[in-house]
């Protein structure tokens, strides 16, 4: 990558992946551009972790003391039934496949915060636009921006998550590599009136699931609403109003914390609603144009590792650029490293679905039976396993 109309890079999306990947190429002496459509950071949100290999990336980036600081130490998750009777209590690692003591939770909007001021005055950002054509041509790629603006850079990556435009602009329509997992929930935030503290509460009937997850007992309460659906809701994506009623017609109990949480899914200004899903990609490079993260190879929340398997893809595609001759050989480096890693984490989705959201009675008691009587499930073993199955390259003092 010694050309220098190579070394300049347009990065797609400001969440997670992105700036990960700008902080590694900026060290490699690239010149990153990000373009992000938010018109800025944003701040906040649910709880996500770092764990594994991840964790490795996050100490090699200096980042492991402001995570720590951020930590938000969920202690305890308990399952109910549809009466709101306590089932089980658990760590939190029983399910998740993490190490106590080492992995790392943290506010999604933390570790954004924390990437962002890596680089921050190093990395041209764009906040408030994002790509309207691309044009791939022999040496650079051509780039046009909603606002009108026009540049050319060497290579594009899109780290634009699950419903990527960059991905849908060098390789084709999301349809050919969404992967339905069967499940839709919706996300809101709601006041913490029951002094929840570091902790979760999930109900469960067969193919629902009702979720109240605290940080502190000052904040608020995160809110989830997840049920089993064979075909996805294509007709709500983009109306909040159908959102709203086909997740309330889905969970008419009366019974525990089911109507606070769907009255306040209906009032709520933060909803997010989406389809669990993942991304299943042949190749993830088209001439000079590269997908990380979520936009490459989503692994949906149920696995808990879109962020750790998004930190890991960046470190080695930026390494794999500052290393080999040409992006051709990198792109492919970067695959032939990460794809294994990245497949065994998708699996861990179809574990997770059985324990947020069994779809039958027999798979809720089988579930429940293991909780009363194990410290922990056959998913947390998987997880760990594939949370540190790839030991990183060491690409020294590359670039």
């Amino acid at each position: 990558m010694n050309r220098t109309a190579d070394r300049r890079i347009l990065i797609s999306g400001a969440s997670i992946a992105g700036p990960a990947l700008a902080y590694w190429l900026d060290r490699y002496g690239f010149e990153v551009t990000v373009v992000e459509k938010a018109p800025a950071l944003r701040g906040g949100g649910y709880a996500i972790d770092i764990r594994g290999t991840a964790r490795d990336v996050a100490d090699r980036m200096g980042l492991l003391p402001q995570l720590r600081k951020a930590h938000v130490d969920t202690r305890k998750i308990s399952f109910l039934d549809a009466d709101g009777t306590v089932v089980a209590a658990v760590r939190p690692e029983a399910v998740t496949g993490g190490a106590e003591g080492l992995d790392i939770e943290v506010r999604r909007g933390d570790l954004a915060d924390c990437l962002h001021g890596l680089i921050g005055g190093r990395v041209e950002f764009l906040f408030g636009d994002s790509i309207a054509t691309l044009s791939d041509r022999a040496d650079d790629v051509e780039v046009t921006f909603e606002s009108g603006v026009r540049r050319t850079f060497g290579l594009v990556i899109g780290a634009d998550g699950l419903h990527s435009n960059t991905r849908r602009l060098a390789f084709g329509p999301e349809e050919a590599f969404h992967r339905y997992l069967g499940y839709c929930f919706a996300g809101f935030t709601l006041p913490n009136d029951l002094g929840l503290d570091h902790e979760a509460r999930m109900w469960n009937v067969p193919g629902r699931a009702g979720t109240l997850y605290a940080h502190d007992p000052g904040e608020d309460l995160h809110g989830f609403l997840t049920f089993a659906r064979e075909e996805p809701p294509l007709g709500a994506f983009r109306d909040p109003r159908a959102q709203r009623e086909l997740v309330a017609a889905q969970f008419p109990d009366a019974q525990w914390e089911i109507p606070r949480l769907v009255a306040a899914m209906k009032s709520a200004d933060d909803l997010f609603f989406d389809v669990v899903s993942q991304i299943h990609m042949p190749a993830w490079s088209a001439g000079r144009t590269a997908l990380v993260g979520d936009a490459a190879y989503a692994t949906s929340f149920m696995s808990g590792q879109g962020s750790s398997v998004s930190l890991v893809g960046a470190y080695v595609l930026a390494g794999e650029l500052a290393t080999r001759p040409d992006h051709a050989t990198a792109f492919a480096a970067y695959e032939a490293t990460v794809r294994e890693f990245v497949e065994l984490n998708q699996a861990l989705a179809l574990e997770g679905s059985a324990t947020v959201a069994p779809r039958t009675r027999q798979q809720l008691d089988a579930r429940n039976a293991v909780l009363r009587t194990r410290t922990t499930l056959d998913s947390e073993r998987q997880g760990r396993t594939a949370s540190t199955a790839l030991e990183l390259p060491d690409y020294g003092h590359a670039g």
